[in-house]
This record gives structure tokens, C-alpha cells and sequence, in this order.
């Protein structure tokens, strides 16, 4: 299945064991519902617990992914602030069965025009697959400026953005400065506004818990039906972001039983959720709004 196709992304959890360690056969497990509800496999992103994984652990999940019989394509996370570490990262990703690159703006330095051109030029232009550039200035500290897409947008390994700022007008500038460049919503609640201006996807978290369902959701909003939905997923999305991302996700997946503990890496703890009704009664609602799909 190529990149283009991909209508629907799940920034994947990172299973791990109760000492911390990776969980590769729930990682594994969780790869296969993904490929089996017909998503693209986003590892390694923020949800992913990316940046709080070492070098070692991070090779151990993209050699875990590539090895298995998928049918969907799998994306890579680079992101941090030294350029020589992640021109090195996507090297060796490259070395195995990775379809994409997620390139995240630079973190913490708060680059202007030609800093973040010249960043995403440089990873573009080592990287010999498709690339995605992820806008989430929540978590960067910076936000991705259009001009920086106006000057990209002809780059032959540049294929999407992923536009996580939450701001409607924000997504509209980017699609003046490049009108051919598929954008996804990088906001599970509010794909269904997105939709309506011109994206052609999600790179969700939801679909973490509800892979099926979110993917139905999202051809939903596509096909313009969002709006009807909203009540409903706004209100089971946001239970995931009741404390911060992939805190409730894990937890939901654990009392699913499909994977062992919710474990994190500092410094996030699932201690931050002592009560999982409403992530047990959002599931419920996600579940009986599947059956009635079908």
C-alpha cells in the first residue's frame, strides 16, 4: 500500500514491560489491529514516546516493525535539535522496511524562516523516501511558518504536512503557500472542521484504542458527514487528552487487554489517572457507534 493512499495514521503507543523495558510482542500485537483495520503506522512520534526512548530502544522498535508481514506502510518520527543525530537516525532507518519519515520543526531552539527551511531541506534531502512535516508548535515551541512550505513545497520527497496547531486559519495559510501538498489534521476532535477546508486525513491517537472505528470516522468526515459526528467523538477524544498524551491511551489499551501494563517513561506516569470509568464509558459509546456502522 503506498504512503498516498493512507487516509488514516495511528501514532502508535510504545508498549513496555513493568521495569520499563520494551514490550516488542504487545508492540508487535499492536501493529497487526492497525494493519488489520487498514491504517498507516506512525512509530516513534510524541505518542510514541520517542524522544524519552534511547538510541538502542528506538532501533530495537523500527527493526520490530519492519519484520513483520504488513500489508500498510510504516512511518518514522525524526525530531529533536541536532541535525547530525537525526541525519544519522534516518540513515539507519533506512536500512530496513520504513516507507516514511514524520519531520517534526526543530525543538526548544525556536528557528525563524531559514532556520526551518534549511532543517527540513537537509532531512529531505538525506532521506530516500516520502516525508511528512509535522506543525505542532504545542509541543516545539515554534510553528512551522508558511513560507517555509511555499519554499518546500516542489521538494520531490515532500509529500504531506501534518497541521497539529488546532487553528482553522493556520491551516488555510498553509494551503495558500502549498496548494498541492495533501495536509492531514493532526487533531483527532477537530478533523471533521478540517475536513470541510481541504485536508485529506488524520494522524490520530484515537486510533490507538478504536482502530476501526476511527477509520470509519475519518472516511466520514471525508465524505462530509463530520459534523454529525462531533458531539460524540469530541467528547470520547477528549477523555484521551484528559492529562497528557499517551497517558489515558495506555491506560485504555491495558483495560482492553491488549497490552500487559500501561507503563510510560518519566516524565510521564499513569499515576496522573486514578479513575478509568470515563475512558471505559467512551470505549463503550466508540464500540456500540462501530456496531451501528455496520
Amino acid at each position: 500500500m503506498n504512503v498516498e493512499d493512507i487516509s488514516l495514521w495511528t501514532a502508535l503507543v510504545t508498549p513496555m514491560k513493568e521495569n520499563g523495558d520494551l514490550d516488542l510482542d504487545d508492540l508487535a500485537s499492536l501493529i497487526h489491529k492497525q494493519d488489520e483495520a487498514g491504517n498507516g503506522i506512525l512509530i516513534l512520534g510524541s505518542t510514541g514516546e520517542g524522544l524519552a526512548l534511547g538510541l538502542d530502544d528506538k532501533k530495537m522498535v523500527v527493526e520490530t516493525a519492519s519484520s513483520l508481514n504488513i500489508e500498510v506502510p510504516v512511518m518514522v518520527g525524526v525530531g529533536g535539535f541536532n541535525l547530525r543525530e537525526q541525519l544519522e537516525w534516518i540513515e539507519y532507518c533506512q536500512e530496513y522496511e520504513i516507507e516514511a519519515f514524520l519531520l517534526v520543526t526543530p525543538l526548544y531552539a525556536k528557528p525563524n524562516v531559514k532556520g526551518q527551511t534549511a532543517w527540513f531541506k537537509a532531512l529531505m534531502d538525506a532521506a530516500d523516501k516520502p516525508c511528512m512535516i509535522y506543525n505542532v508548535p504545542s509541543r516545539t515551541g515554534v510553528k512551522l511558518d508558511p513560507r517555509v512550505l511555499k519554499e518546500l513545497r516542489d521538494h520531490p520527497n515532500l509529500f504531506a504536512l501534518k497541521e497539529a496547531s488546532g487553528s482553522i486559519a493556520d491551516f488555510q495559510e498553509f494551503r495558500k503557500a502549498a496548494p498541492d501538498l495533501k495536509v492531514l489534521s493532526g487533531d483527532d476532535g477537530l478533523t471533521p472542521f478540517f475536513a470541510m477546508a481541504g485536508c485529506k486525513g488524520l494522524v490520530s491517537v484515537a486510533s490507538n484504542v478504536w482502530p476501526k472505528a476511527t477509520h470509519a470516522y475519518v472516511n466520514e468526515c471525508l465524505a462530509g458527514h463530520g459534523p454529525q459526528l462531533l458531539p460524540l467523538w469530541q467528547e470520547c477524544t477528549d477523555t484521551l487528552f484528559s492529562v497528557s498524551n499517551p497517558i489515558p491511551s495506555k491506560i485504555l489499551l491495558k483495560e482492553k487487554g491488549w497490552i500487559k501494563t500501561s507503563t510510560l517513561r518519566p516524565p510521564l506516569t499513569d499515576d496522573e489517572v486514578t479513575d478509568t470509568k470515563k475512558l471505559l464509558d467512551a470505549d463503550k459509546r466508540i464500540g456500540e457507534w462501530l456496531d451501528q456502522q455496520n
